[in-house]
């Protein structure tokens, strides 16, 4: 049996999430299947406790369709984008 292909995602960071990696976006490869809290943990164990913080409060987008639940499976090529509450009026 062989392993399934990885699989490589964008994931784009907003407002405290972009302060938290000092990133606007970086692609990560995940074993497969993979899912969104799949690529949430790999990003903290790239970024630590500062990331981890910040995801805590953070809603995710899956190509631009929001996400309601972490387990939502990602295919290759995904964009996951991590978007903390905004404030403003």
């Amino acid at each position: 049996m062989t392993a399934a292909a990885p699989v490589t995602v964008t994931v784009r960071y907003f407002a405290a999430a972009r302060a938290a990696t000092r990133l606007d976006q970086e692609t990560l490869t995940l074993d497969a299947p993979a899912t969104v809290q799949h690529a949430a943990a790999v990003a903290v164990q790239r970024h630590g406790r500062a990331l981890a913080s910040v995801l805590t409060r953070c809603s995710f987008l899956l190509d631009e369709v929001a996400v309601h639940g972490l387990d939502q499976p990602v295919s290759d090529g995904a964009v996951i984008d991590v978007l903390p509450p905004f404030a403003g009026g």
